[in-house]
């Protein structure tokens, strides 16, 4: 690739340790071009806390600089997200509804209705969630394994999913290229964007755990008071 970039401006205020893979990784890209960022990508793609973010409108700037083609760079990493997307679906395609089943029966608080409520819920909502949900950080990546405990259909998942990262990559390598030198504002942008979901992610698990402890109490409570329960301290 031949450009040289500063690393405070790729991580900025981002923990040592990811800072040093996306140090890596644009030295990677660096030195192989296009390919690097496929992998970086297929990275990002089974590791979230890997920001495509940063990589793919740094390969928009590096295609301005004639250091890459940014059609290359999109292709690079538009078969970088497939490859991630199909290991999730198959990693969650190998956990499965029955040991999933299995696994909420096992935890307090859940049950194995819980699992086929959520499998109902993907029946009906699943492809647009595959399709949304690639363009939305931190949801992008764990899409693909409730698809694969779905068993969705490979072909159709990997339809939607080449439909979504397509959009995804294409944007943000095309914000490199316009932004120029200023290309990590992406990232600040999408930061900001990301903290409002992590925010609304976290309201919504705060919101299921009230749910799940209201509905066990009541559920313990109606035991107790169904007929021929005996009290043990009578």
């Amino acid at each position: 690739m031949g450009c040289s970039v500063v690393p405070d401006q790729i991580s900025p205020e981002r923990p040592h340790v990811i800072s040093s893979v996306l140090d890596w990784l644009v030295s990677l890209m660096e030195t192989i071009g296009a390919p690097g960022v496929g992998l970086a990508i297929l990275i990002e793609t089974v590791f979230p806390p890997i920001p495509s973010e940063v990589v793919l409108p740094l390969s928009g700037f590096a295609s301005t600089e004639g250091h890459m083609n940014a059609f290359a760079a999109f292709a690079w990493s538009t078969a970088g997200s497939m490859i991630g997307a199909w290991l999730l679906y198959w990693l969650g395609a190998v956990i499965g509804a029955d040991r999933l089943r299995a696994i909420a029966e096992k935890m307090w608080l859940t049950e194995g209705e819980d699992v086929d409520r959520a499998l109902h819920w993907f029946d009906r909502f699943g492809d647009i969630a595959i399709l949304i949900g690639r363009v939305i950080p931190g949801i992008r990546s764990l899409i693909s394994i409730p698809a694969g405990v779905h068993r969705m259909s490979l072909v159709k998942f990997s339809v939607l999913t080449l439909i979504g990262s397509s959009v995804w990559n294409a944007v943000l390598i095309w914000a490199g290229v316009l932004l120029g030198a200023n290309y990590h504002r992406v990232a600040d942008t999408i930061d900001s964007f990301s903290t409002v979901i992590y925010a609304l992610c976290a309201v919504a698990l705060v919101v299921v755990v009230i749910y799940l402890v209201r509905r066990d109490r009541k559920r313990k409570a109606a035991k107790d008071q169904a007929p021929g329960t005996s009290n043990p301290l009578s």
